[in-house]
């Protein structure tokens, strides 16, 4: 009899104990479900910021949207905006470099950079969607990746990386428009010729109920140890050198004074 009740009781227990299992599960899937929603709905940069594409072959993500150029085998620009709450630090295990199922013409293979002494630079960078692991694994598509200069990579470009998802806390989101500068008769890596910058650039709008502030930067595909304010350029330059007109729905008054400014404190 003792021996029953005794069954009986650690059966009780694993059962409470599964059930705290699966509720701890749901509960978990619950409040990244919850953050992604809640970080949807308060869109500040409507779809409308996009860029103009030259090659018409515009690609959605749930977070980010780029423009594949399948000539250079990668993205002329990345867009998305870089709200406060995504801003955060969840050690994800990193995953494999894939190609993107999205892009039609087929996104470069990883293995173009393999032994090429570039590395798979990442142009939204997996740091920016760090708040739920399905946005965190769509940057490792490889058309988010450009070949970079592993000093560039882990030096002032990181150092941007970082200056923007602080910018993006203080002035509570930016919206992000990045890319290398695609030009002919550049060095390739890979079977499929994927083309190697000589510069990257990162634009970045911040919208405050209705007043608008605009940076850009151009920065070689290099080591550098220069303070980032010394590659501020104004935006104007950077559409001169891509052929990209980076806000066609900005209003054209408000468009061309701030695509003129370069001033890094403004």
């Amino acid at each position: 009899m003792l021996q029953k009740k005794n069954m009986s009781f650690w059966g009780i227990v694993r059962f409470c104990s599964l059930v705290v299992f699966v509720f701890g599960i749901f509960s978990a899937f619950g409040f990244y479900k919850s953050l992604e929603t809640t970080a949807s709905k308060s869109q500040k940069y409507p779809f409308d910021y996009l860029p103009t594409s030259t090659t018409n072959q515009i690609i959605k993500h749930n977070y980010f949207t780029l423009s594949y150029n399948e000539k250079y085998e990668q993205a002329e620009w990345v867009a998305y905006e870089l709200k406060k709450a995504y801003v955060k630090n969840s050690n994800f295990n990193r995953p494999y470099f894939i190609e993107d199922p999205k892009v039609k013409t087929g996104s470069a293979d990883w293995r173009n950079y393999k032994k090429s002494g570039y590395d798979k630079g990442h142009l939204c960078p997996a740091g920016d969607m760090e708040f739920a692991i399905n946005a965190y694994n769509d940057t490792f598509f490889t058309s988010n990746i450009s070949p970079q200069t592993h000093d560039f990579n882990g030096g002032v470009w990181n150092r941007l990386e970082q200056k923007v998802r602080y910018w993006a806390t203080k002035y509570d989101g930016v919206y992000v428009i990045t890319a290398g500068v695609l030009q002919p008769n550049l060095k390739t890596i890979g079977q499929e010729e994927v083309l190697v910058p000589n510069y990257f650039y990162k634009i970045l709008l911040d919208n405050s109920n209705g007043q608008y502030k605009m940076i850009a930067f151009l920065i070689p595909n290099s080591k550098s140890d220069k303070p980032l304010y010394e590659f501020v350029v104004s935006v104007d330059s950077i559409e001169k050198m891509t052929g990209i007109d980076f806000f066609p729905k900005l209003d054209d008054k408000t468009e061309n004074s701030l695509e003129k400014n370069s001033d890094y404190k403004a």
